[in-house]
């Protein structure tokens, strides 16, 4: 079996064989969400990615430290905070808060560091006038901006000519600017705004520097590999290898440049306009989390990714033949077992979870045919082994066709009550109103399910 990691780097524009900086502590950055409301499912995507490439690297390192930082100030943070009448800590509080329950629904580890933009306001500052001690930016009615044209090679990850990465900068066109293309470091704060003290004045910084300083003080100047959607290769993380490099004497931050591709929602851009935005929490409120993960998963994560309701409910079909094939093996001892070699070198190679994922169907089959009581415990554990490595299959099966995997309906109380009362009714030989509350918990999504050892229940 390989164990030998293959990544596809976005500097190279090949997928090159990952060789850690030091192979006894792995270090990987990825860029967090922007906490001003519910995380969509767009931001999901990153955030299984890397959850399990984190999940991958740490099956073959002795140890990872995986930073993915939280923007807690922005435009859309300072908007919002207004709009509500409260302070921007009080806001993204609470909006972090909710991010967190989302992402935990879908399996996604935490990080072993989650900086906050608002704590390492000092070191961007610090980090800011290192570039400008250096002759790397400038500062201009308050803003402090970087330069490009100090940087030679700047624009090598994104290879935009200089009319592109000017027009994909979106840049604003300001008369304090030395080169139109030059991009924020620090900026005034608007009137009124929240902000901080700093040499050039009260104000924040820029959002890309954020990135930079959070990564160098909890990875070191440079780490293994920086990760994102593909949406941040230019401007983001064009920028913060500029300002990096810069300011370190030519050390990248990063040494693998890995990005997973767009999502769509049938077929479309998702829009709030168009009908097809949604959150993960509501998502949540129809079906389970792992149903949502394995839907991002499915795409290899460099494609783009679809979602669509269908596929969605197909995802809960499938993860109930999975956990049906679990709770077909009871009483049978399971024993310990790595993740089996071909889901394990599909993921080795640049993260293929599609291949993983059809290795595993190959499993339930191969365990639903069992027939001995050793082959069922190997088979049960190798699949048990597979399902953890893709961060699916982490409840008891039982457990998992009690709840449907959904966060939100009724309990459990509530729906035995509903039994009793429909064996009530079968007893006074009531049998309209035995089914109709058959066909009530029917249309909430329980089934129910008559034998001779009588009624058990699932959520459909």
């Amino acid at each position: 079996m390989t164990t030998t990691l293959h990544l596809y780097n976005t500097l190279s524009r090949t997928k090159e064989v990952f060789t850690p900086i030091d192979a006894n502590n792995v270090r990987m950055y990825v860029c967090g969400p922007t906490v001003y409301d519910f995380a969509h499912i767009g931001n999901a995507r990153p955030i299984v990615v890397f959850d399990t490439l984190y999940r991958l690297l740490k099956r073959h390192y002795p140890k990872v430290t995986y930073a993915r930082n939280i923007t807690d100030v922005d435009d859309k943070i300072l908007a919002r905070a207004k709009e509500n009448g409260v302070s921007i800590k009080e806001l993204t509080v609470g909006t972090t808060k909710m991010f967190h329950q989302d992402m935990d629904h879908l399996n996604a580890l935490r990080p072993d560091h989650e900086p906050r933009a608002t704590a390492y306001i000092a070191p961007m500052i610090a980090l800011t006038q290192t570039l400008i001690d250096k002759g790397f930016a400038y500062e201009a009615e308050g803003h402090v901006l970087f330069s490009v044209q100090s940087m030679a090679d700047y624009g090598k990850l994104s290879r935009r000519t200089r009319d592109e990465l000017i027009a994909g900068a979106r840049v604003e066109i300001a008369p304090y600017k030395k080169d139109p293309a030059d991009f924020v470091l620090w900026k005034p704060a608007p009137e009124g705004g929240e902000g901080w003290d700093s040499p050039w004045g009260y104000g924040r910084p820029g959002w890309h520097l954020e990135c930079s300083a959070m990564a160098d003080d909890l990875l070191g100047t440079t780490f293994d590999i920086h990760g994102g959607g593909l949406d941040l290769i230019f401007p983001h993380h064009e920028n913060e290898i500029a300002q990096s490099a810069c300011a370190h004497d030519g050390a990248p931050p990063a040494n693998y440049w890995v990005h997973n591709g767009f999502l769509t929602v049938n077929g479309e851009k998702m829009s709030k306009s168009l009908g097809n935005f949604f959150t993960v929490h509501e998502l949540l409120d129809e079906t389970s989390g792992e149903a949502i993960r394995l839907s991002l998963l499915q795409s290899h994560y460099r494609q783009p990714c679809d979602f669509t309701k269908d596929n969605l409910a197909q995802c809960k079909a499938t993860l109930d033949k999975w956990y049906g094939a679990l709770r077909n093996v009871k009483d049978t001892p399971t024993s310990t077992a790595t993740t089996p070699e071909a889901v394990e070198a599909a993921l080795l190679d640049d993260l293929n979870t599609p291949l993983a994922i059809a290795h595993i169907h190959e499993l339930v089959g191969e365990l639903n045919r069992a027939t001995t009581n050793e082959a069922k415990a190997e088979l049960k554990a190798a699949l048990l082994a597979a399902g953890e490595a893709l961060g699916l299959l982490q409840q008891d099966a039982e457990a998992w066709f009690k709840s449907g995997g959904a966060v939100s309906g009724l309990s459990d109380a509530e729906i035995d009550a509903q039994i009793a009362a429909r064996l009530a009714a079968k007893k006074a030989k009531n049998f309209i109103e035995s089914d109709r509350i058959r066909d009530a918990l029917a249309q909430q999504g329980v089934i129910l399910e008559d034998s001779a050892a009588g009624t058990t229940w699932r959520r459909g």
